[in-house]
């Protein structure tokens, strides 16, 4: 049987990730997950169609704009721009998503399992699993 650790694990053995929702604003949940990504070394990529950059690493406005693909995502989005959002991430071939406390509904959840996404919801933040620091 697969454990919510198990999933955690195949997510964060990707070669690079987005973060959906990065922000400029360093009290911001969106700032603090790109840079515990950062932080641990991660190749990541800011996506907010809002800012030109993040911790001087340029911004992206959607999942098309990067400069790959990438199959493994954070979401930290207000719950109905996470549902819009992940009908984006279904039509890049996102493997993975990583709902942030407070991003996921129940409506997202149940559209990216159907689409075969592996998705990390209500439970542990990526901040505390790769240690985030101030």
């Amino acid at each position: 049987m697969e454990t919510l650790n198990d999933r955690i694990n195949r997510f964060l053995a990707a070669d690079a990730f987005a973060v959906l929702g990065a922000s400029q604003d360093t009290h911001k949940y969106g700032y603090k997950v790109f840079k515990c990504y950062v932080q641990n070394n991660r190749r990541a990529f800011p996506v907010n169609p809002n800012v030109p950059d993040v911790m001087g690493y340029t911004a992206y406005p959607n999942l098309a704009s990067l400069p790959e693909l990438v199959k493994s995502i954070s979401i930290i989005t207000p719950p109905p721009r996470t549902e819009r959002l992940v009908d984006d991430a279904i039509k890049h071939g996102v493997t993975s998503i990583w709902m942030q406390p407070g991003a996921e509904s129940a409506l997202a959840v149940k559209k990216a399992q159907d689409a075969g996404i592996d998705v990390i919801y209500g439970g542990p933040c990526v901040l505390v699993v790769l240690g985030y620091r101030e």
